[in-house]
């Protein structure tokens, strides 16, 4: 039995980053001796085990069959005579599909394994798929674009491109499970060049099902794409990179658009919260009813926070919020315990009248 380190942390390593995650390959081995050893199976489609110490991931070596669609579609067959080229074969890119043996201890000894010129491609900055089976996933089409985002001085090899493409048109990627795409995507939206991802997308022809309608005009995609990576370069959290990217929505697009692609609640509220601040300071507004309505829908009562952050982004993106600021202060200040209890007749309606109209009041003084 023999232990490899595969994948991400060797390419990491010679582009000279900390390390990722490693990724364990165990070849020679069956399920049986890696429980013998005091390992812990955990894998549901294919073997793998928890290291007894470490609790790191360890896989047996491989060879993968299609048998469905989509990328749970696979057939996995484990053996100990599976040699380590059949296992790498199977991966995505070659600069993903080399190896470095691990002794006993952890430590990487011995030569890397590159069986498929991911070396060389890591000197020409080329992102080329390692063999014929990249086109069975089609995730690996969206992972292409986060890592495009990552390594932005990569660029994809002309047979990759047209791979890609022909998986593309071939429709391959409606098989694709909502929270999978999210995944990609927003792993590519935190990533330092996320236009790319999006430039990318679009080049290769995904219709509009997976991303936003608006980035397919080259104005405003060019656009979004460069305030993205503005965020990038500050460190902005993904709920502030995700508004910005479906800001140029109208309100029903982004409902569909987050409710197609499953992305979590928190984010997703956050995200229709920044449209509606966006599209109110790009209009003229000035009646309290206006500036009421806008609080009652982005919820700052309850989510002031959340509604100082909506507003600290505004501003970082250039937007004037001098006169929504003085009205915040002025309605914040409104104590809606105290007019409740000035309220005589205890009827839920007449107190929710009583406390609008002093926020109205409030609004007012601040115009």
């Amino acid at each position: 039995m023999k232990v490899y380190v595969v994948g991400g942390a060797i390419r990491d390593q010679l582009l000279g980053l900390s390390a990722s995650d490693r990724d364990y390959v165990v070849v020679g081995s069956t399920p049986q001796a890696m429980i013998a050893k005091g390992f812990i199976p955990v894998g549901q489609d294919f073997p793998v085990f928890l290291h007894p110490q470490t609790k790191e991931e360890y896989a047996l070596a491989r060879t993968e069959r299609k048998s469905g669609q989509g990328y749970k579609g696979f057939t996995f067959y484990t053996s100990p005579e599976v040699t380590l080229e059949q296992d790498l074969i199977r991966r995505d890119f070659t600069i993903n599909a080399m190896a470095q043996e691990v002794d006993d201890n952890g430590a990487l000894v011995g030569p890397i394994i590159d069986p498929y010129g991911g070396q060389m491609d890591l000197k020409g900055h080329l992102f080329r798929h390692v063999s014929d089976a990249f086109k069975e996933d089609p995730l690996r089409i969206l992972r292409l674009g986060r890592f495009l985002a990552r390594f932005n001085t990569f660029v994809v090899a002309p047979t990759t491109l047209t791979l890609v493409q022909e998986m593309v048109q071939n429709q391959e990627l409606q098989y694709l499970v909502p929270e999978r795409i999210w995944q990609e995507l927003s792993r590519g939206l935190l990533e330092s060049k996320p236009s790319r991802m999006f430039d990318f997308l679009r080049e290769i022809g995904v219709n509009q099902a997976l991303l936003p309608g608006h980035l397919f005009v080259d104005s405003r995609l060019k656009n979004t794409g460069k305030v993205l990576d503005q965020l990038a370069i500050e460190h902005a959290p993904l709920e502030n990179r995700l508004a910005v990217l479906l800001c140029e929505l109208d309100r029903a697009e982004v409902d569909q658009w987050l409710e197609q692609n499953k992305v979590p609640t928190d984010l997703r509220n956050f995200a229709k919260a920044y449209g509606q601040v966006n599209r109110f300071l790009k209009t003229s507004h000035s009646t309290p009813n206006e500036f009421l309505s806008l609080f009652d829908g982005s919820d700052l009562w309850r989510k002031s926070e959340r509604f100082m952050q909506l507003c600290t982004l505004a501003r970082s993106l250039g937007m004037d919020t001098l006169i929504l600021d003085a009205v915040i202060k002025k309605v914040q200040a409104v104590n809606s315990g105290e007019i409740a209890k000035q309220v005589t007749s205890n009827n839920g309606q007449d107190i929710a009248n009583a406390v609008m109209a002093a926020r109205l009041k409030a609004i007012s003084s601040a115009l």
